[in-house]
């Protein structure tokens, strides 16, 4: 059994998640028969891999020579016929690990990332993980099987990122690792250089990815409430500045308006859908909220 701190699972944001399930927008290309539109017709010919069969699943593609060697039924899987892949990029760079309670914007980010996984291989579609800061830290390669949520957990609870970050190169990465068309989930605070984003969600997009966008902030960093005087510290960096927060609230929520505001457009611009979390809210209440928009978006 697992330590708890590496049960990510939020139980009222799977049960509606796993009620809602997520579909992929554009054309798609996955490596199973799926319920998503491929851009290849007829039957394939390139094997993938074997799968252990399941309830439901077609027998015409049991593996004969398999199953009498190994008295186990194995699926022969095929590179043309579709599901589709979500890549998961979860953002552990040192400002993420900012929280004005004990929930910090990387443990929400873990919890969140863990919760659409189940929500994903449950529906028998396929899963990779790239937990990111400077560079790609650990990339969990894809798997469809629901057993590996576990391993995802437990990978997840385990990453702690760094002092710095490089969004834009780690993205990049991710692209060329992502070699079919599938979906892109992104889950940061987006506190990087802005021209490094566009160029990633602009590669992603380029071939023919899906990208989604988690901008995951703390209530308080959407607020500003601090009074008095306060220290600030650049949790990427040695600087530090001690101010009259009340001073600056206006300043500050005028400048954040306008950076999320310009994230939001690049996004747009590359055809990405951008949401603006706030880590404060309830969990699942995002999730399915997000989901049923797909859902209503694709009829």
């Amino acid at each position: 059994m697992n330590p708890p701190e590496f049960d990510l699972l939020d139980p009222e944001a799977v049960s509606r998640g796993d009620a809602l399930g997520i579909m992929a927008r554009k054309i798609v290309e996955g490596y199973r028969v799926g319920e998503h539109r491929s851009p290849f017709h007829g039957f394939a010919i390139e094997f993938a891999q074997h799968r252990e069969y399941s309830i439901g699943d077609d027998t015409r593609h049991l593996d004969w020579k398999v199953i009498g060697r190994s008295d186990r039924y194995y699926i022969r899987q095929y590179e043309q016929d579709t599901n589709f892949v979500t890549q998961l990029v979860v953002d552990g760079s040192a400002s993420m690990n900012y929280g004005s309670s004990k929930l910090t914007k990387l443990h929400f980010a873990k919890v969140l990332a863990a919760c659409l996984a189940h929500v994903i291989l449950l529906q028998r579609d396929a899963v990779a993980l790239a937990l990111v800061d400077e560079k790609v830290q650990d990339y969990m390669p894809r798997t469809d099987s629901p057993g590996s949520i576990q391993q995802i957990m437990e990978r997840l609870a385990r990453f702690q990122g760094s002092a710095k970050t490089s969004l834009g190169e780690s993205l990049l990465q991710v692209s060329r690792e992502a070699r079919k068309r599938g979906i892109t989930i992104i889950i940061s605070d987006l506190l990087d250089d802005e021209e490094g984003l566009a160029r990633g969600l602009e590669r992603l997009t380029y071939g023919g990815h899906e990208v989604i966008v988690f901008h995951t902030l703390d209530p308080h960093e959407l607020t500003f409430p601090f009074d008095g005087t306060w220290e600030f510290r650049n949790l990427e960096g040695a600087d530090r500045l001690k101010i009259s927060p009340a001073d600056f609230r206006k300043t500050y929520l005028k400048n954040l308006e306008a950076f999320t505001a310009r994230v939001r457009a690049t996004c747009e611009k590359f055809q990405a859908h951008y949401l603006l979390v706030d880590t404060g809210k309830n969990l699942a209440e995002t999730l399915s909220g997000y989901l049923a928009f797909r859902q209503k978006a694709a009829r």
